[in-house]
């Protein structure tokens, strides 16, 4: 089966997607104009890490100092295929020309697979390289989503991966493999973190895959509270929680509290957000980032970060405390095998339901 080359290019340069970056006016648009505000004061307290893979947004809020990392997902890769600017458009190109070197010498590559897999690759780490030059922390990449039940493929891909990001003279240590919150996607952590390769384990809508991930030894979680809190909303009828009740504000505290009381060290960085009490309430879109103040990490996208630069400092209080918190957890630190991840995830209907959904949304990017 031939492939041509012009046909990777239009995969990856789908005009479905396209970046949009509005200009923001606001006092968190550059550490010269900053005044005191509600994301500062979170900042005191949390990292914060900027959900975006748009440059010129990331170099705006890295220049304030309150944004320390920053995390990429394959929508955010398929975006910059898309996005028309000459930045994003040189990555694309060059992504091709080192697939093709990679796999082939002429166009009509004769394993599209191949050549196609290690584009993608490359296009998230041209990517993550302009990110890792503008934040001082870590910048996570994933590996491609439909490994996630193949441990050793993952393992695989996230070699190459940060093999990739060595060769362009950045080391391991600014970079996170996000893997999926799969049982396999964790073993790959296990097998990368005993490399010295940090990983970020993602698409976390449980504390079993929590639970897991810390006792393989992931460097970061990333649990999904927004997400968690729709599928609640669904299954009651409720069109809001208090921010305190929300039900995914209460997953990441146990996992959090969990990891407090039995000295993991994996950091709980709690991403995708909603408003807690709905849409209609104002200022709620921020609801589960207050609620969850005082967190090791947040990663945050744009628009909630305007959010927060617009109210008062006040606002903002701990309401996640390593000795408090570590207090309060109840759950056993339970030793868990293949087996009995499996027996607890049949059980586990939220968790099964957003991974599902969340790896199928995932995917769906990756092969545009």
């Amino acid at each position: 089966m031939k492939f041509s080359l012009l046909a990777i290019v239009a995969t990856l340069s789908s005009p479905t997607m396209a970046f949009i970056t509005p200009s923001v006016s606001n006092k968190c648009s550059s550490s010269t104009q900053l005044e005191t505000s509600a994301l500062e004061s979170l900042a005191d307290i949390t990292t914060l890490s900027i959900d975006s893979g748009d440059i010129d947004t990331v170099a705006r809020y890295a220049k304030t100092g309150l944004i320390t990392d920053a995390t990429t997902n394959p929508l955010f890769v398929s975006q910059a295929g898309a996005n028309g600017d000459a930045r994003y458009e040189a990555m694309v190109q060059e992504a091709v020309t080192y697939a093709k070197r990679k796999t082939c010498a002429e166009d009509g590559c004769p394993v599209p697979e191949d050549t196609l897999n290690w584009a993608i690759d490359r296009l998230a780490v041209n990517l993550g390289k302009e990110l890792v030059s503008l934040v001082p922390g870590r910048v996570s990449t994933e590996v491609d989503i439909r490994l996630s039940y193949d441990t050793d493929k993952s393992v695989e891909r996230a070699r190459s991966i940060i093999a990739m990001y060595e060769d362009a003279g950045i080391s391991k240590d600014r970079i996170l493999i996000k893997l999926a919150g799969t049982w396999e996607g964790i073993q790959a952590a296990k097998v990368l973190e005993k490399e010295g390769i940090q990983c970020n384990i993602t698409l976390v809508f449980s504390f079993l895959q929590a639970a897991a991930a810390a006792q393989a030894g992931a460097y970061l979680i990333s649990p999904f509270p927004g997400r968690i809190l729709d599928w609640h909303k669904k299954q009651t009828g409720l069109e809001g929680y208090a921010p305190e009740a929300d039900p995914g504000v209460l997953a990441v505290k146990r996992m959090y509290a969990y990891f407090r009381k039995y000295q993991y060290d994996t950091i709980c960085m709690p991403a995708s957000w909603r408003p807690s009490r709905g849409a209609a309430v104002e200022g709620s879109d921020v609801d589960e980032i207050l609620a969850l103040a005082g967190v090791d990490e947040m990663t945050i996208p744009e628009p909630l970060l305007n959010s927060l630069c617009a109210l008062s400092p006040d606002v903002v209080k701990r309401n996640c405390d390593p000795t408090t918190d570590a207090a309060a957890c109840n759950d056993p630190d339970f030793r868990l095998t293949e087996e009995s991840f499996a027996q607890y995830w049949k059980t586990d209907v939220c968790g099964q339901e957003k991974l599902k959904e969340g790896m199928d949304a995932f995917t769906a990017e990756t092969e545009k």
